[in-house]
């Protein structure tokens, strides 16, 4: 496997080094290109999970058409079934969605033409009504105008704070992200965290709670988890700055470990640290459950860990070896794109019903 361009991960390389070529074919290059034979992981794992932490990092942001399963196959020297079985499950978790005669895109985490634009439709239903209203009542349409906008110069109306719950992988990074998205609520808002694997052993959802957030690429998963009724926002993330600068001061002649934990995203770590490392050379990887895992820290004079993998590394480290931690954020943008305006919605939602409450009293 030719080593990744030095200066970026598997799905921005191509996409800043080759300019000359069109989205769709940096994308085939990219998720091609990724894939490692070397590593112990079958390839249709490491090429599902390209294609879900493409998602989580707004890599594949919705919409984004990916190869067809011949061009891929192809490309990679895999085979079409192995393709087509990853898109089939994809498809079937909601983060991929085929168009008849036109391939296969990036979908939004669930069935929907968007949330956009269902609420637009919605609320112009609202407005044709209260006009048709307004002319039995004999109102004119002028003062129906003049009603709402008076009502918009009077600015939002004052809500009950809302109450977010963060649907993570680990416990201590989630709280680290909600810790993130807290700096973005309004005064008063809360966000309370659980794990994936929490709510699949049973364990209760923080309650009450207005809305979840979660890691994009598990959107469809946690929304089988949480109470019924419970709107679920998938976010992207980005890796944090402060783990992007370690990573620019690292040795260019230090050995470098990486340790991963999941393995549908070990194929991404390599590229992903030698993005912010390109004057390294010497880089591998293991999974947390690699049977020589002691062995190969030994051999090397920094480890760089997923989150969650901390207190193996730091056990079977020697003593005077650095380690790392490859820390992501949420994405700032995501933020202010996604899970704001879901907020709002709510928001307005909550008022339109205790509007609705007080006037049938």
């Amino acid at each position: 496997m030719p080593k990744p361009q030095s200066t970026s991960d598997a799905y921005e390389g191509t996409r800043y080094s080759d300019t000359e070529r069109t989205p769709d074919e940096r994308i085939l290059a990219s998720l091609a290109g990724a894939l490692d034979r070397t590593l112990p992981v079958p390839l249709g794992i490491q090429l599902r999970g390209l294609i879900e932490f493409g998602i989580a990092l707004g890599e594949l942001p919705t919409g984004q058409r990916l190869p067809s399963v011949r061009e891929l196959a192809e490309r990679a020297g895999i085979a079409h079934m192995t393709v087509a079985t990853v898109y089939r499950e994809l498809r079937e978790a909601g983060l991929l969605e085929a168009k008849p005669g036109a391939g296969t895109y990036v979908g939004d985490g669930h069935n929907s033409d968007g949330l956009r634009s269902s609420a637009v439709r919605k609320i112009q239903r609202r407005i044709e009504g209260l006009f048709q209203e307004a002319e039995q009542l004999g109102l004119a349409p002028s003062v129906v105008s003049s009603l709402v906008n008076a009502r918009a110069a009077r600015g939002p109306t004052p809500s009950r704070a809302l109450r977010l719950v963060m649907v993570g992988n680990f416990v201590e990074t989630t709280q680290q992200y909600a810790n993130r998205i807290q700096d973005y609520l309004g005064a008063g808002d809360t966000i309370a965290v659980t794990t994936v694997d929490a709510l699949h052993a049973g364990e209760p959802f923080p309650s009450p709670c207005d809305i979840c957030v979660t890691l994009a690429h598990r959107r469809g998963e946690v929304e089988h988890l949480v109470p019924t009724g419970v709107p679920v926002v998938g976010l992207s993330f980005i890796p944090a700055e402060e783990t992007r600068a370690q990573l620019a001061m690292i040795d260019p002649m230090a050995r470098i470990g990486i340790v991963s934990i999941f393995p549908e995203f070990t194929a991404l770590m390599k590229p992903g640290v030698l993005r912010f490392a390109p004057h390294v050379s010497d880089v591998d990887v293991r999974l947390i459950t690699a049977p020589d895992l002691e062995a190969f820290l030994s051999e090397v004079d920094v480890a760089i860990y997923a989150s969650g993998a901390e207190a193996t590394v730091r056990r079977m480290l020697p003593p005077n070896r650095r380690a790392m931690e490859f820390r992501y954020v949420p994405d700032p943008h995501a933020i202010r794109a996604t899970l704001l305006p879901a907020i709002e919605r709510l928001r307005s939602s909550i008022v339109s019903q205790e509007e609705n409450f007080h006037e049938n009293k």
